[in-house]
């Protein structure tokens, strides 16, 4: 489970690294932690090969960020891991960070459950004052239940973030970035959503549907279902929301180099995948000269999203996706806990009749190892994430093949017995890491 796969025909490799280190908080014991990175996997030799590419010791970002944002599927940057690849890395899960330190999750407060602070403000709140982006709005989403909640969370909640990177920050990082920001799971209904574990044709594009292309319904009716009541001051669904602002943003810097990059957190990086194939399919991404602008999805603790055929159609559509990922944590093997992207194809050769309705991850995995047993649940906590990535110290390991068996087969068994409300309990842990 800890293998990843490269979505280009790279040529295999069969060593492994691993980076340990201590991760300490104050008061609490501290904890084992391993940054491994990804062995290739062999794919078709029909599809088209890519150039090897190596971003040289001592460049700059603003010199190399096409590579660093994916342009070649981060071939050479992610083993070992690229001290600028990792920076960004880190930089853009501090902004995702925002999105739970601003969330008000008092019931008593007029803001329950939306932003606590303005546009203007809000990096400045959470300690990014000097992250060189502008929010240029806040984005909504209505989880699409079916059945009675109570206290009325059945509606429009704050979920994100647009933001666009200042002419200062530009000249860091070598082009106009525009961020979209989504936080993890909170509200219970966002919780029921996330289990609507079908797969529904996702039908985004109204010119070609293209049936084959299925990713989670939950996911999807968090994407696309609006509030009425929202609908009065102008606000429709978070899709709507997400495709109006970046056609806004693409016309207004229509003269720049601009990049999108969408990032997220477990539910938050499903909601970023979904924006990526949604704007790629509807060329949304292009400019008055039809030139195709950058589009990367920073992916923490994410679950997988869609079948094989929404995996394929993204690579087809050139959208860039880094899981960060902890090979501890339930939520990255959901859903398809068994009918996932390894058992499609019998005998290497062979596609199974039920490989259309299997799941599959889409991009390239980055793998950390990290649990407490004093607090399991921040095996899926983002800061524990972001300061693993901060200090590694490389050690070289091995991994035997009967252990990596037998820790699949313990985890098996283990999902069996997932309790759902267990994970609202991960989610109000990782509130409570950053005090909120």
């Amino acid at each position: 489970m800890a293998s990843a796969s490269f979505i280009a025909n790279l040529n295999p490799t069969s060593h492994t690294v691993s980076s340990d280190f201590q991760i300490c908080k104050p008061g609490n014991i501290s904890s084992l932690g391993h940054l491994k990175l990804p062995k290739l996997s062999p794919i078709s030799s029909s599809r088209q090969s890519v150039p090897a590419f190596s971003v040289a010791p001592g460049s700059c970002l603003a010199q190399v960020w096409r590579e660093i944002q994916g342009s070649n599927n981060w071939e050479n940057l992610v083993e070992p891991l690229n001290p600028l690849l990792r920076d960004e890395i880190i930089r853009y899960g501090e902004l995702v960070t925002a999105c739970y330190k601003a969330f008000d999750l008092d019931p008593n407060s007029k803001r329950y459950l939306n932003c606590k602070y303005g546009k203007s403000s809000i990096l400045k709140e959470v300690g990014l004052e000097e992250s060189g982006y502008e929010v240029t709005k806040y984005i909504y989403a209505t989880p699409d239940i079916n059945f009675p909640i109570h206290n009325g969370e059945c509606c429009a909640r704050w979920i994100g973030y647009v933001a666009v990177s200042n002419d200062e920050a530009v000249k860091r990082i070598g082009r106009r970035d525009v961020i979209v920001t989504f936080r993890g799971t909170v509200t219970n209904p966002e919780w029921i959503a996330n289990f609507m574990s079908s797969l529904t044709p996702a039908r985004l594009d109204p010119i070609n549907a293209r049936p084959d292309v299925k990713v989670e319904l939950g996911f999807l009716s968090l994407y696309r279902s609006e509030d009425s009541n929202y609908r009065r001051f102008g606000l429709g669904s978070c899709r709507e929301q997400l495709l109006s602002e970046v056609s806004r943003l693409v016309n207004k810097y229509k003269d720049d180099e601009v990049s999108f990059t969408f990032a997220g957190h477990s539910m938050g990086s499903a909601l970023a995948i979904l924006l990526a194939y949604d704007v790629a399919e509807l060329g949304l991404n292009r400019d008055d000269s039809n030139r195709k602008l950058p589009l990367t999805v920073y992916s923490f603790a994410g679950p997988r999203v869609g079948n094989p055929g929404f995996k394929d159609r993204c690579e087809e559509l050139g959208v860039k996706v880094l899981r960060v990922v902890n090979v501890n944590d339930p939520i990255t093997k959901l859903p398809g806990v068994l009918f996932n992207e390894n058992f499609r194809v019998w005998g290497g050769r062979y596609e199974l009749p039920w490989s259309c309705s299997c799941y599959s991850h889409v991009g390239v995995e980055l793998a950390l190892d990290f649990f407490k047993m004093q607090n399991p649940t921040c095996v899926h906590d983002l800061e524990t994430y972001i300061k693993l990535l901060r200090c590694p110290k490389k050690v070289p390991v091995e991994r035997d093949r009967e252990d990596l068996i037998n820790k699949t087969k313990e985890w098996l068994l283990s999902a069996q017995k997932l309790d759902t409300w267990s994970w609202q309990n991960a989610a109000k842990n990782i509130m409570a890491n950053f005090n909120v």
